[in-house]
């Protein structure tokens, strides 16, 4: 593997890219490059292709360019590189490197020491100054770094700054095999070459959880000069923090340097290395720290159109490593509740507005808004979105007995917040109306898909039943309509001072082959509902004489209710077709011809 260093004259002006054998890239001035350099003013937009194989690069200067190449002092339009060769471009160079893998052989040192979360924690920061400088730029890496490749060098260069007599830092993972990677490196003088940490040294510290340092002193007595164990020369010493774990792998920083004098118990360095070392695990546990908040956040970000807030809670308190605990979003059979809520008007608003499709699809998310914030705001969990329809459920994750009550609940607000926008003519939404189905049953219910296309649905019988019910509203004539299983618990759970109930008929829908006693929910008695208790104890009179096909009785008791009240009209209508007569061999039921 290699890797293509690029340094202009500014301090700042560096950046890096590492190249893989058999790929080609482009460098130039423009980001679309793969490897952009936009500080370089006589680079073109893309000005040179660089061919990747396993002995070196092959540069092509690309058709179109103004400004020449120089290899060694003299301009070329095709080359090779191979490792420590460098290309200049107008006042930057480009120094590519070769990659050296991790050695896993067993380096031995000759001093090991090992500091514990309790020894760091007594240790003082010295060098204060240095390093509160350098913590400062924290915040600007954790802002403006494209992806972790980047973040993970701005991290080793404000170690480096923050750790005056360290020579070169990386950030290493530890996989379960034991096989170490370099994720991000930076030395303090760039063209001597990549870093590679000892990979006994960060097995070390990974696998016990401490923080360890390696003393090799190349020029001790203790060790031949040639020690096949010394990792690198240059290097006399090395400690390794780990900081995160990830999924199965572990993360930590890895700092290396050189002595001026042997370490001992009373060398200052021996004092300074512990207060490195404690400078570098805060770094990077502030840096980890933003990264689980960001990736729960990412993560939250997608379930909030879904779940309840009360439910959001659950998944963080419950999750770990900066990720929410998923497992509860597992789809299972569980009893659920689903309200079906469709909005009326909008075909009619599409007709109307051909010319302003965007306005009549702003029109149509607020709308969608008001019914999701409802059932969101009464901890239920909405599922697809069908069109201008919004489908929501109770009972997932957590299961609940009162999941019929919170339906009810969230229909009755969302009934009158449509009546409340109905009120004022000039309200976007003043001629949208609902329709709601509430049905309770057993079903399907979880979370489908991975990453960042996550969706939660519900499967099942009941969903169907929802929608079925949604649909009779229309013919009906009124706004919520609940199945026997929801209107039991209602009746029983539900306080008359938030919603009350009125069966209107037994049916039996078209395609379906067991008959439904469906049931309306209404608010209190007040401003959004005129009917007294009374009116719907009349009602039910009336529904009661029309099933046992007492019809004229039923005519009359029908009327005794204000004309207001639209649910009369459908029986109403039906008995006058038959002159106030049940047909032969009627049993009760309404078999409704269509869905």
């Amino acid at each position: 593997m290699w890797q293509l260093y690029a340094v202009g004259r500014a301090p700042q002006q560096r950046a890096k890219l590492r190249l893989e054998a058999g790929q080609t890239y482009v460098v130039g001035r423009s980001t679309d490059c793969d490897f952009p350099v936009p500080w370089e003013q006589f680079l073109s937009r893309a000005h040179v292709s660089l061919k990747v194989d396993e002995q070196g690069v092959q540069a092509t200067r690309l058709p179109g360019t103004t400004n020449p190449i120089y290899l060694d002092g003299e301009p070329q339009a095709e080359f090779r590189l191979t490792a420590g060769q460098r290309f200049v471009i107008g006042e930057s160079s480009f120094l590519l490197q070769q990659l050296q893998p991790v050695d896993a052989q067993p380096d031995l040192p000759f001093q090991q020491i090992t500091f514990s979360a309790a020894d760091l924690q007594h240790s003082r920061y010295e060098d204060a100054d240095r390093r509160l400088e350098a913590l400062a730029r924290l915040p600007s890496v954790i802002a403006t770094s494209q992806d972790q490749e980047e973040q993970g060098t701005h991290l080793a260069e404000l170690i480096l700054a923050g750790i005056r007599h360290a020579e070169a830092v990386a950030v290493v993972v530890l996989s379960p095999s034991g096989t170490v990677k370099v994720t991000a490196w930076e030395r303090r003088a760039e063209t001597q070459g990549s870093v590679r940490p000892s990979a006994r040294l960060v097995q070390e510290a990974m696998h016990n959880w401490h923080s360890v340092v390696h003393v090799w002193e190349k020029n001790s007595a203790a060790l031949p000069e040639e020690n096949e164990y010394t990792l690198q020369a240059e290097f006399d010493w090395a400690f390794c923090t780990p900081v995160a774990r990830t999924g199965a792998d572990c993360w930590g920083i890895y700092v290396t340097g050189r002595l001026d004098e042997p370490l001992s118990e009373s060398h200052p360095l021996q004092i300074n290395l512990q207060s490195d070392i404690r400078f570098a695990q805060l770094v990077g546990e502030v840096l980890s720290s933003t990264e689980r908040q960001t990736r729960m956040e990412g993560q939250l970000s997608i379930l909030r159109q879904f779940l309840s807030p009360p439910i959001l809670a659950a998944l963080e308190e419950t999750g770990h490593d900066g990720n929410l605990n998923v497992d509860l979003l597992q789809p299972r059979v569980c009893p659920v509740t689903v309200l079906f809520c469709d909005v009326r008007g909008s075909s009619h608003r599409a007709e109307e507005m051909t010319n302003d499709l965007p306005g009549l699809l702003d029109r149509v998310n607020r709308a969608l808004a008001v019914m999701t914030d409802a059932i969101i705001q009464h901890g239920g969990v909405t599922g697809d979105f069908l069109g201008d329809a919004v489908l929501g459920f109770w009972g997932w994750p957590f299961p609940s007995e009162d999941a019929p009550v919170k339906a009810c609940r969230a229909a009755i607000k969302i009934r009158e917040q449509f009546l409340q926008m109905q009120r004022s003519h000039q309200h976007p939404l003043a001629d949208f109306r609902v329709g709601i189905g509430v049905a309770h049953g057993r079903a399907v219910a979880g979370k489908v898909g991975t990453g960042g296309r996550i969706s939660v649905t519900v499967f099942g019988p009941v969903v169907n039943l929802a929608s079925r019910l949604e649909g009779m509203t229309k013919r009906l004539n009124v706004p919520i309509i609940l199945d026997e299983a929801t209107a039991q618990i209602a009746r029983h759970r539900l306080p008359t001072s938030e919603g009350r109930l009125r069966q209107l008929a037994t049916v039996l829908p078209y395609g379906m082959e067991n008959p439904l006693l469906i049931s309306e929910l209404l608010p209190p008695v007040g401003e959004y509902s005129q009917l007294s208790d009374a009116d719907l104890a009349m009602f039910e009179r009336g529904v009661e004489l029309f099933r046992a096909g007492r019809w004229q009785e039923a005519y009359h008791a029908l009327h005794e209710l204000p004309s207001s009240d639209q649910a009369q009209d459908f029986l109403l209508a039906l008995i006058a077709q038959h002159n106030r007569v049940a047909p032969p061999g009627w049993k009760g039921i309404i078999e409704l011809a269509s869905k």
